[in-house]
């Protein structure tokens, strides 16, 4: 007989259009269908680490839908960011508890970019929530986190889909979920402070769809829920992010059995 093939997912960055993971893992679940290995960015990185520690898609979804800037927000006084780690790392306590990566359910990894030495690092063995921290830490927004000698910040700098970290981790087939797509500008030229913002979008999607033309050997499945023009820096529309994300799991179901087939 032959060996049964291992399925991997790669949940990639996207701020709270990342509640799309959710929703998508939910129709996942309900399909029977549960990955061997899970890798994640930023916010993927959170998604994948509660869904490897053991939380539910239901649980995540009640703990992130009603959730308010101010319950991640910690103002800082150290040099690096606007903001402090301390309220997301207490809110990350609260659900999965003192945890490490060797007790997690499901093999998972997370990237963050070093600013030292400006490449991406993988994390996979210590403590989790640390890791998922230094994954999710937008530059200038969170302080970045001080660790061996690196400075890490956001995995989406350089990697926003990281579909070689679960191959890497044993996935036959790979999965990757990109929240983000390609982003759009607008049809007027916006003021000094989106303009800078628009530029850093370009240069998202050129990295983005570089990495994926490179990677496309393997990534067996690549899907994009449909979230319109919705601000991955906002926190309105997050139960319209889940429900797309369900959408689109529950139209991905049969390629993702014919896969594993």
């Amino acid at each position: 007989m032959a060996e049964k093939k291992t399925l991997g997912f790669a949940l990639g960055s996207g701020g709270s259009r990342g509640l799309a993971h959710i929703g998508f893992l939910q129709a996942m679940e309900e399909a029977g269908i549960v990955p061997d290995y899970i890798s994640g960015c930023s916010m993927g990185a959170i998604v994948g680490a509660s869904y490897s520690a053991g939380m539910t898609p239901a649980e995540m979804k009640k703990a992130s839908v009603s959730l308010r800037f101010l319950d991640i927000v910690s103002v800082t006084g150290r040099i690096g960011g606007l903001l402090d780690t301390h309220s997301i790392r207490r809110l990350l306590k609260r659900y999965l508890g003192e945890i490490s990566f060797d007790d997690l359910k499901i093999p998972f990894t997370c990237v963050a970019v070093d600013m030292i030495s400006q490449k991406t690092v993988e994390l996979k063995e210590g403590n989790l929530i640390d890791a998922i921290i230094a994954s999710c830490s937008i530059p200038a927004i969170f302080k970045p986190t001080e660790r061996d000698g690196m400075r890490l910040v956001d995995g989406g700098v350089l990697e926003r889909v990281p579909t070689r970290r679960v191959k890497k981790l044993g996935a036959d087939k790979v999965v990757a979920v990109d929240v983000i797509g390609n982003k759009s500008t607008k049809d007027v030229c916006p003021n000094a402070v989106m303009m800078l913002a628009e530029v850093f979008d370009v240069l998202d999607n050129y990295r983005a769809r570089e990495m994926r033309k490179k990677d496309k050997k393997i990534v067996d499945l690549w899907l994009e829920p449909d979230l319109g023009d919705m601000n991955q820096y906002s926190f309105k529309n997050l139960p319209y992010a889940y429900e797309q994300g369900y959408k689109m799991g529950i139209a991905s179901v049969d390629k993702i059995k014919a896969l594993m087939d």
